[in-house]
């Protein structure tokens, strides 16, 4: 049921948020009101080669100190405020979103195999599996995420989205079914530069979970997303894969099409399979991958969640539906649906 839409300028020209919000607002009907969110790239030119990480707090006394503490064992804090944010009526404030820009102590990588981001990744999992009442929801440099429970155009109108501007967007519109709706809940799911919004259910979560586990990562957040972002860093960062073949690992094809392949294909299709095979993910599911440098999109290998792509000039979107495109482009003229288990990538200039 969730509704996906995203944008990439790959020439980087940045797009304020207004259009974005009405996009993901036109597919109200796949969601329910309880989980909507954004996340775009370039926000922070201020702040370029700091870690902007985002943190909800439950009150910004106990929890908080104890941020401001472990942060500074391990870097600096160049600068920290409250998110700002607009009261709604239909939206209940359940947290104080709150962001850092931060930087890593140098000399903890002096004569060191550990690089800055696993730091990064060490101090996340770190407060969100140690200290009650904060949640670090986003970690990447110069993009930050905005998500809350609730509508899209509300979730939009409390952080003021229309005042950001990015040259990615990612925004996704939750229906939530086997877990609660919730602030950190909501899409989209961040891990240093990764993002995702995904539609549908993967079903092997256990699996998937207990893979990306056994390599170090901790999910808190109680919803089956959260190992994608997790996934794509394991895969795309720590072993260099590039983005078609994480998808081959992710959403493989089936065995007897493996088979009728050409011997050269059909050597590498397997050998990924049997490699990545508990990074599998079974299920319905739409999904859409964002870092700073591109945007990739894919469905499961039956194609049972929808995902539609329009190409224009610089831009390339991918979204649940036409409709939410050609609201942002309404002379749009290059509209396809991709294959199932198909990547469909896009690329911004270096």
């Amino acid at each position: 049921m969730c509704g996906i839409f995203s944008v990439i300028d790959r020439n980087r020209s940045r797009m304020d948020g207004s259009a974005i919000k009405d996009a993901l607002s036109l597919m109200d009907e796949r969601g329910s009101g309880e989980g909507a969110g954004y996340v775009a790239y370039g926000i922070y030119p201020d702040f370029p080669d700091c870690y902007a990480l985002h943190v909800f707090f439950d009150n910004i006394v106990e929890p908080k100190s104890k941020v401001d503490d472990l942060l500074s064992k391990w870097g600096v804090i160049v600068h920290q405020e409250e998110i700002p944010t607009y009261e709604q009526p239909r939206l209940k404030r359940q947290h104080i979103p709150w962001r850092y820009f931060f930087k890593p102590y140098k000399d903890l990588m002096v004569g060191s195999l550990t690089p800055e981001e696993d730091i990064i990744i060490k101090t996340v999992m770190s407060i969100n599996s140690g200290i009650n009442g904060a949640l670090v929801f986003s970690s990447g440099k110069n993009m930050g995420v905005f998500k809350a429970a609730g509508w899209p155009e509300d979730v939009a109108n409390f952080y003021r989205i229309d005042s950001y501007k990015g040259y990615i967007w990612l925004a996704h519109n939750r229906y939530p079914t086997n877990t609660p709706g919730w602030w950190g809940g909501a899409h989209p799911f961040n891990l240093l530069d990764w993002s995702v919004v995904h539609n549908g259910e993967i079903t092997s979560y256990g699996t998937n979970r207990q893979y990306v586990e056994s390599n170090g990562y901790k999910c808190t957040m109680s919803t089956d997303t959260e190992v994608v972002a997790y996934l794509f860093d394991l895969l795309g960062r720590k072993h260099e894969l590039p983005e078609n073949f994480i998808v081959k690992a992710l959403a493989p094809h089936f065995w007897d099409e493996i088979d009728s392949m050409q011997p050269r294909e059909r050597e590498l299709n397997r050998a990924i399979r049997l490699t990545y095979g508990p990074a599998m993910m079974n299920g319905p599911f739409g999904i859409v991958v964002a870092r700073s440098d591109g945007i990739v999109g894919f469905t499961d290998r039956i194609k049972l969640r929808p995902l539609v792509v329009g190409d224009d000039g610089d831009r390339l979107y991918i979204s649940s539906e036409e409709a939410a495109i050609r609201t942002v482009d309404p002379d749009i003229e290059n509209i396809y649906m991709p294959k199932a288990g198909e990547p469909v990538i896009g690329r911004a200039v270096i």
